[in-house]
């Protein structure tokens, strides 16, 4: 039995997760109880518990394999005895984190290395894997995570094993069971809920592995299919073909598609054009771009085959990607063209079969015919041409005198074949043309002077006008051979020099580079014009107005389409013109791309402007009328009190006492400091919303500002856990330090009695997240973006409590750093803002260059008079330097 064992590799199971937690080494440990309750020899070689209880209730009752202890760098470590599991030899080992990296002194320097070991003994493996450590994703991990993983294992180790089962959990509740204390110990859940384990952070490891893990399950069915030559169609999921001819019925036969498909989920479509080998093809190049176009935009893709048999490659490319529909246009042939056979679409439903539906779409172009481009000829110069002709009319008089006038004989035979030879110099050098009258000279030359009787049509020999017609068959046989490799020739140099100019095209339109003047200075260096323009006009009657042009300043002016040499129209009322020389037909069909390009771009360019200038005057409006809103109630509640203190304290009929007194006064300074709050936030939003904010970037540490944006709020309600070691922050002292106060004061707000506020900070790459974390109601996700946007309050917060300006005022400071504000859910409730700010890689403080024009932020210390007063400093000092610089900024004071 044993030698049986021996006689085949192990089978190698890999539970495959998306991040730590989901439930990996849990499945494993499963699966090893149910095939040791059907009688399998199972063992435990090494599991990382973590001391998580379920998965430790779970190794009871399975055998376990002793560790190997490793003493590295003082620390014990128990690592996996791959010498003790050969020599017990089970059926099934249980090898927990595929990816592990093996303590130096091991077996094997990677643990998957002593899985392979495993296996080659014949003993079956069950192991886990996170999507992290594959080594094809690294780059692509860190950029989502911000961390390098540190173990990887190769990607064909995994590829190769038996089974890949996809361990799946939703982020949401991987983050409750973390919150829960499930995953790691309750001191490591905020840290690892605050930055590997976000939940942006979780949704693309997540899409990362179910990708990941369909690409294999389509690659093994590939090779099953292939392994068993099926042929035939699985409909595992719908993948509809649509096939393209370059026609303008293209575009119908897509959206017919996209239809269908959208009836099922998962559907795919696949368009294709099939292109004969020889290049002969009725497609036109810019309608199949178009298609290609509007296929992707449609959500498919795009293929080009090769094939002489339209019908036998169309199903051959169909059945090779597992397409279950094919759909195709009615024919555009003419009635007549039948006789040369069915056509297409009858040829690939005939053949199809059972397993490939295929749909016959109608369309406008239905029997209006088509055809083969007609080739034009070689540009051969007026000069060469004017040598072919010669060639084919003073050559052949000039052998005839020589053979003949002069006596030589060498044989009709001979005779035949130097002017054969002549007829094909003729065509090389001329063309068609002058091989054709080449031959037709020659023809009659050999008749009158080389065949009996002489000097007449006449010949005694019948064998001779065979001969004369052979070589007039294999004369213009062989002139039109080479007249169409010339063509050939021609054509293949000129669709090449189009394809890169269009392909340059396209790349500069992928790569953004999307000015009118540059793509108009493109137009004019591709064709070697001296100028060129793109001209509009609003009506067919209107005058010609210029949107955009190119060229040296003393070149000629292009106002209307008459001043150019060559123009290229662009519907009804746009044109493009070009000055320098005129361009021959074959360059129309470039430029009508390129002039295609244009008129997108300035289509573009203008509604980009117009988007812009709309989105301001939207939110100039919303910020009036919300401004209105505000004074009308917000500042009146704290002017309403501060009146009545202080009619109430000029009031002679009455006798306050001292605490009566106090309690007043105390009541106008709680009002005047809202009071001063509500203006100090509308003037900063008004500020940042005409862009004068001009922060002062210097190098600081956290603790230089954390602490002084604290003052303001009830002592206790805050509890400060910034990490240590932290590298230094690139900010503006005082911009900064009025953020933290609006989110802290928010937070203290919202959050409920004996729920203090925490905030707290970290590094991540090169960036210190500062994070204010509160246990109040919180906010759905389709509010989170909602709550920066100015004079918005949460729910049903009551009006008198502030302007709804604060958040907004921090993130417009954050991002004029350079930093960004989310706001992210609360592990167990509540709201969580994340302030990311970018660090000065261990750069010691500067004195930072004050500018012409700053702003220097407000110290939130308002419970106190003498900040109120250093707070009112400040705004004449702001006001003063608004009103020396532009009378008309927002908060200006008049002269």
């Amino acid at each position: 039995m044993a030698s049986a064992q021996q006689a085949r590799p192990g089978r190698l199971r890999i539970y495959l997760g998306a991040a730590p937690g989901v439930g990996k080494t849990f499945a494993a440990l499963s699966e090893a109880h149910r095939r040791l309750e059907r009688g399998t020899d199972v063992v435990v070689g090494c599991v990382e518990h973590y001391d998580r209880p379920r998965t430790l209730a779970l190794l009871d009752g399975l055998e376990q394999i002793p560790a190997r202890r490793f003493t590295y760098r003082g620390a014990q470590l128990a690592e996996l005895d791959t010498e003790a599991v050969l020599r017990r030899a089970p059926a099934v080992v249980v090898v927990d984190e595929l990816a592990h990296a093996n303590p130096p002194g091991s077996r094997h320097e990677r643990r998957w290395q002593d899985i392979e070991e495993i296996l080659a003994a014949g003993i079956d493996v069950l192991s886990t894997v996170n999507i992290q450590h594959l080594e094809s994703l690294g780059d692509v991990v860190e950029n989502i995570t911000g961390v390098r993983p540190g173990e990887t294992v190769p990607d064909e180790v995994v590829r190769r094993a038996d089974q890949i089962e996809l361990v799946d959990m939703a982020p949401q509740a991987l983050r409750r069971r973390m919150a829960h204390g499930n995953v790691y110990s309750s001191d490591r859940v905020d840290a690892a809920l605050s930055n590997y384990f976000r939940l942006g952070n979780l949704t693309a490891l997540r899409e990362l592995a179910l990708l990941w893990t369909a690409d294999r399950v389509d690659e093994s069915l590939q090779r099953y299919r292939a392994e068993h030559r099926i042929r035939s169609t699985w409909q595992a999921r719908e993948r509809i073909v649509v096939g393209l001819t370059g026609g303008p019925e293209g575009r119908t036969l897509i959206r017919r598609a996209s239809r269908m498909a959208a009836k099922g989920s998962g559907s795919e479509i696949l368009a294709v054009h099939i292109a004969r080998a020889d290049g002969m093809t009725p497609a036109s190049p810019k309608e199949l771009a178009v298609q290609r176009t509007l296929v992707e935009d449609l959500g498919g893709t795009y293929h080009h085959v090769i094939g002489d048999d339209i019908p036998a490659a169309l199903l051959d490319f169909a059945r090779g990607v597992n397409a279950t529909q094919i759909v195709l246009g009615s024919s555009r042939r003419k009635s007549w063209q039948y006789v040369f056979g069915p056509g297409v679409g009858a040829t690939v439903a005939r053949e199809s079969g059972p397993d490939l539906d295929v749909h016959i779409v109608t369309h406008d172009e239905i029997a209006k015919g088509r055809g083969l481009p007609m080739a034009s000829g070689a540009r051969l110069g007026r000069a060469r041409v004017l040598n072919g002709w010669c060639t084919a009319l003073a050559g052949p008089a000039l052998l005839a005198l020589l053979l003949h006038g002069l006596g030589v004989r060498v044989g009709f035979t001979n005779d035949v074949l130097l002017f054969l030879v002549l007829t094909v110099a003729a065509g090389l050098v001329g063309g068609m043309l002058p091989a054709l009258a080449s031959a037709t000279v020659c023809s009659v030359l050999l008749n009158l002077y080389f065949t009996e009787p002489f000097s007449t049509p006449f010949t005694n020999d019948p064998r001779n006008l065979v001969s004369i017609a052979a070589f007039f068959g294999v004369a213009v046989a062989v002139a039109s051979v080479v007249d169409v490799a010339a063509r050939r020739t021609h054509q293949a140099a000129r669709l090449r020099a189009e394809s890169e100019i269009l392909s340059a095209l396209a790349g500069s339109v992928l790569r953004g580079e999307d000015s009118l003047e540059a793509l108009l200075e493109r137009v004019r260096e591709t064709f070697g014009m001296e100028s060129v323009a793109l001209l509009e006009r609003e009506s067919e009657t209107g005058r010609w107005t210029c949107a955009g042009s190119v060229g040296p300043a003393d070149a000629k002016q292009l106002l209307r389409p008459e001043d150019g040499e060559v123009d290229m129209p662009v519907g009804d009322n746009r044109m493009l013109a070009l000055s320098g020389r005129v361009l021959p037909a074959e360059d129309r069909r470039v430029l009508a791309a390129f002039a295609a390009q244009a008129v997108g771009v300035l289509d573009r360019q203008r509604l980009l402007g117009e988007a812009e200038h709309a989105r301001e005057l939207a939110e100039g409006n919303r910020i009036r009328t919300a401004l209105l809103a505000a004074v009308s109630h917000d500042l009146r509640t704290p002017l309403a009190a501060i009146k009545a203190s202080v009619s109430s304290l000029r009031s002679d009929d009455v006798t306050w006492s001292a605490e009566d007194e106090a309690e007043l006064l105390r009541s106008i300074e709680e009002g005047a400091d809202r009071l001063d709050a509500l203006v100090g936030n509308l003037l900063d939003m008004s500020r940042l919303q005409t862009g004068t904010v001009t922060p002062l970037i210097r190098d600081i540490t956290l603790e230089e500002v954390v602490p002084k944006a604290l003052r303001g709020v009830p002592e206790g309600s805050v509890r400060l856990a910034l990490a240590e070691a932290l590298p230094l922050v690139a900010v503006d002292p005082g911009l900064l330090e009025r953020a933290v106060a609006n989110l802290v004061e928010n937070a203290v707000k919202y959050s409920p009695p004996g729920k203090g506020v925490l905030v707290q900070a970290s590094a991540l790459g090169d960036q210190v997240e500062l994070r204010v974390v509160d246990r109040g109601p919180g906010v759905p996700d389709s509010g989170k973006d909602r709550i920066f946007e100015p004079f918005q309050r949460l729910g049903d917060v009551p009006r008198g409590t502030g302007v709804g300006l604060g958040l907004a005022v921090a993130r417009g400071f954050a991002e004029a750093m350079g930093g960004t504000l989310d706001a992210e859910d609360t592990p167990g409730g509540g709201m969580t803002m994340v302030l990311t700010l970018r660090a000065a890689h261990g750069r010691l403080p500067t004195r930072a260059r004050v500018p012409a024009r700053a702003a220097v932020p407000v110290p939130r210390q308002f419970g106190e008079r003498r900040d109120r007063r250093t707070r009112q400093d400040w705004q004449d000092r702001q006001n003063r330097q608004d009103g020396e610089r532009n009378p008309h900024a927002p908060g200006a004071r008049g002269r």
